[in-house]
Parts: structure tokens; C-alpha cells; sequence
């Protein structure tokens, strides 16, 4: 449990924390994003990348990664003083998905992080989040060299709804995640407006 900050003259405030899912392709820059951004230290469950992992993990496009996470990061920022978000980045490879489910649980919303070298490779955390009505944001970290392609092209490619936010973004940076960050807590906050007017009318 987190403890609210004391002021001298007024109560404790008692934040406000909310889950937020970091998924996306294998080597996008989940662990990256999270340590960017983390406040404590991340926890990372990351192994490092075998022979015998070579028929399987795709490295095409990312040939100097060394390790990759086989169960979860998770990190943890304070926005406000009445709010903290907890990060839970994904393993990105198939045979980690069964994962997923325990991870998305009680979650605010979802960053889908892209690599346009290798867009195809989120589609599968788009598909996800899409199929299970969680509210998401696609971030498009931008790696150096990687050609630059607007915000629509990558929203077209990925055949998204004009509601979900495309953001350029740079996993190493810590103020660039927060934008991102930002972002679906207020996509989140829409979504669950609009659920609610919804059930209203029905």
C-alpha cells in the first residue's frame, strides 16, 4: 500500500494508482520505456538470448539485442501527488502470451509500442487490446536510422480507429514516455465517458 505525503496542517493524501499495460512486438523497447520512466528501481526478469531460441525469436532488425523479458517489467512513476501509475510491460515473444491475460487484469489502459522497421510485429498487442475493449494508445518509438513516417500513414497501416491515439515517442527518453503515459490515461478517461453515456441510453 502507498502511503499519502504529509503536509504540515493538512491530512495525508491518499493517491490514486492505476495499471497501465506496456506491450508491443519482441526488442520494440518495452524495458527501455518502463526504465525510462520508473521512479524506483525496475524490476526486469530479463535472460539472455540462447542458441536454442534462434528458430523462434525473429531477430531481423534488431541483430545486437542480447536478452529478452520471459515473464514481466514493472515500474512505477508518481504523476501528481494524488496519482501513481504502475507500468507492466509484456514479453513480446509468442510463446510468452499466456501471460498476458494475468498482466491486463484490473489495467487502466494499454501503450502498444511500434517499430516502423517492423510494424507487423504489434499487431498482435493491437488485435488484443481491440478484441478485449481495452482502451490503448500506439506508440511509435522512433529508432535512430528508422525512416520517420507520419502519424496517419502508421495509423492507416495498422487500421485503426480515428479514436485511438498514434504518438511519436522515444522509449529512452523520460519525457516522451510521459507524454506517452499521459496520453492513455486520457484516452482511458474518454473511453470510460463514453462507455458510461452508453449504458445511460440503453
Amino acid at each position: 500500500m502507498i502511503r499519502g505525503r504529509s503536509v504540515p496542517g493538512k491530512a495525508p493524501v491518499e493517491p490514486v494508482t492505476l495499471k497501465i499495460l506496456v506491450a508491443g512486438g519482441f526488442g520494440v523497447g518495452k524495458t527501455t520505456f518502463v526504465g525510462a520512466v520508473s521512479e524506483i528501481r525496475p524490476l526486469r526478469t530479463e535472460e539472455v538470448l540462447t542458441e536454442a531460441g534462434r528458430p523462434v525469436d525473429d531477430l531481423a532488425g534488431v541483430e545486437g539485442k542480447r536478452t529478452t523479458t520471459v515473464a514481466l517489467d514493472f515500474g512505477r512513476i508518481t504523476v501528481r501527488e494524488d496519482l501513481v501509475l504502475y507500468l507492466f510491460g509484456t514479453p513480446g515473444q509468442e510463446r510468452f502470451w499466456f501471460m498476458w491475460e494475468e498482466l491486463t487484469e484490473g489495467g487502466l489502459g494499454a501503450v502498444v509500442l511500434a517499430d516502423t522497421r517492423r510494424l507487423e510485429d504489434c499487431f498482435p498487442a493491437v488485435d488484443y487490446c481491440e478484441r478485449r475493449a481495452i482502451p490503448f494508445v500506439v506508440g511509435v518509438n522512433c529508432f535512430e536510422g528508422a525512416v520517420r513516417y507520419p502519424v496517419e500513414d502508421v495509423r492507416e497501416a495498422l487500421d485503426l480507429d480515428p479514436s485511438i491515439p498514434v504518438v511519436l515517442c522515444d522509449a529512452r527518453e523520460r519525457e516522451s514516455v510521459k507524454q506517452v503515459l499521459a496520453a492513455v490515461v486520457q484516452h482511458a478517461r474518454q473511453h470510460a465517458a463514453v462507455a458510461a453515456r452508453r449504458q445511460v441510453t440503453t
